[in-house]
């Protein structure tokens, strides 16, 4: 079975370097200079039905478009741990050069990650951590410091004391776990009251439906905290099918251009806080390791926070403590 996932896998290979390189022209590869050997990276996706991740696979394609000698195979585990496990499993089997994983949960995939470790294969671990240290490098934004960002800002916003909604992520996952706990070590000695609170999975349509039961049972809500955009959106939708949005303020987690920078243009979102995807310096790091050169077991990405004050002069970065600085920065 194992020599037939493998066959498989390099068949998926061949055809799509063969799309690859039909995309680009001779002066392209005579430009760069054909490389004698391509190098392969296998990227296991933990989902695609949130927009932030598709964002993070396109950074890695378009990063990955600037140097002809690696190609990268995307697999999409719909959302399934087990599913992602064997996308590890068989890109070992098949002998790829590296793997780039964004797990869906820590637990599960940890054994299967820290097997390929062993084996030799560079692991960029991206996004979501698993448990231990046996992985090459792992990259990502500091969850816990945006929490505390948002936290420190909904209590500003709010004067210090009010009704909040907050929707989770998913709470096996590490980012949701610290983009939670970062958000009460924000609103600690508050009078902040966290009246609702539900794992809406990252999803939109989960955090719609968990909205209106809150909706239901509270007559007052001042503020919604989520920890995606998607849920953010979720939850204004939810309002305003119920004639209450205006009477509240909704904050998200990611920013992406079109997305949560897009939402705070459009006045659905007050703030929406920054999380890159890591794209770009997931196929950057992959490129140094193979090439012999060191990196950095754990590389933090700076985030922003967004909101409808200073979104048209670029946001304001976040500290690594939590805290805003001046946007000169």
């Amino acid at each position: 079975m194992k020599r037939f996932l493998s066959l498989v896998l390099i068949a998926s290979v061949a055809s799509a370097a063969a799309c690859r390189d039909a995309g680009k022209t001779t002066s392209e590869f005579e430009e760069k200079g054909r490389p004698e050997k391509i190098l392969t990276i296998g990227m296991s996706q933990c989902n695609l039905g949130e927009p932030w991740r598709v964002q993070m696979n396109q950074d890695i394609r378009t990063e990955a478009d600037l140097h002809p000698e690696i190609r990268v195979i995307f697999k999409d585990a719909q959302n399934d741990s087990l599913r992602q496990r064997s996308h590890i499993e068989e890109y070992v089997s098949a002998g790829v050069d590296a793997i780039i994983v964004s797990p869906k949960e820590a637990a599960p995939l940890t054994p299967p990650i820290a097997a390929a470790y062993e084996r030799g294969i560079p692991v960029i671990v991206l996004d979501r951590r698993v448990l231990g240290d046996r992985y090459t490098c792992f990259i990502g934004a500091d969850n816990k410091s945006i929490g505390r960002a948002a936290g420190e800002w909904i209590v500003g916003r709010l004067g210090g004391k009010g009704r909040v909604v907050e929707l989770k992520g998913l709470m096996t996952s590490t980012p949701g776990q610290d983009r939670h706990t970062g958000f009460r070590e924000g609103i600690r000695g508050s009078e902040i009251e966290i009246v609702f609170e539900a794992d809406m999975k990252w999803l939109e349509p989960d955090a719609r439906k968990e909205m209106e039961s809150a909706l239901a049972r509270f007559d007052r809500i001042d503020l919604v905290y989520a920890h995606n955009d998607p849920g953010a959106r979720g939850a204004y939708l939810a309002a305003r099918a119920a004639n209450r949005e205006k009477s509240m303020i909704f904050v998200g987690i990611d920013a992406l251009p079109y997305e949560g920078q897009a939402y705070v243009r459009q006045g659905i979102l007050e703030a929406s806080f920054e999380y890159p995807t890591g794209g770009k310096e997931a196929v950057l790091a992959v490129l140094d390791i193979l090439k012999g050169r060191s990196v950095d077991k754990e590389i933090v990405l700076p985030s922003r926070v967004f909101t409808t004050k200073n979104i048209d002069a670029g946001g304001e970065w976040i500290t690594s403590e939590g805290d805003t600085l001046e946007q000169d920065r």
